[in-house]
């Protein structure tokens, strides 16, 4: 009975549920960074390198592969993986840029928000002026000190 009731605890606490925000939050992000590299950065990189695409660079590991990327060379990446094994290095690139992206956006956002904890840690605090019964009961205290 214990361990139910403990874990009612834990589930209900704030930290769980930021947690759960935190990783939906994420996962949208994640896929709003994913858009940003492939739909506005590596089309650009594809004007330079060719109409293939970055993503789509990679090295056959086995003849069958070869054999069909020699008689396809705009072969996608995706049909040279329905066929066998490839060397995927330019979506491995791609993913790489996905992820320093995503880690410097999320410094710039933990970065901001630490100096907004600062900034709230800095105003002092003012403690309120005493209420009437206070002062009144810090008379009748100080006059019970003196006799």
């Amino acid at each position: 009975m214990g361990f139910v009731k403990e874990f009612k605890e834990f589930a209900v606490k704030g930290n769980v549920i930021d947690l759960a925000v935190g990783v939906i939050i994420g996962g949208a992000f994640g896929k709003i960074v994913n858009s940003m590299v492939n739909d506005l950065i590596m089309p650009p990189i594809s004007l330079f390198i060719g109409d293939k695409g970055f993503t789509n660079f990679y090295l056959p590991l086995s003849e069958k592969v070869r054999t069909f990327v020699t008689s396809n060379p705009t072969a996608s990446l995706e049909e040279a993986r329905k066929i066998g094994p490839v060397f995927a290095w330019g979506n491995f690139i791609t993913e790489v840029i996905n992820f320093v992206i995503l880690a410097f956006i999320i410094f710039l956002m933990v970065k901001a928000i630490n100096k907004m904890k600062r900034k709230q840690e800095e105003v002092p605090v003012v403690a309120p002026a005493p209420s009437k019964e206070q002062l009144l009961l810090t008379e009748i205290r100080d006059l019970l000190k003196t006799k």
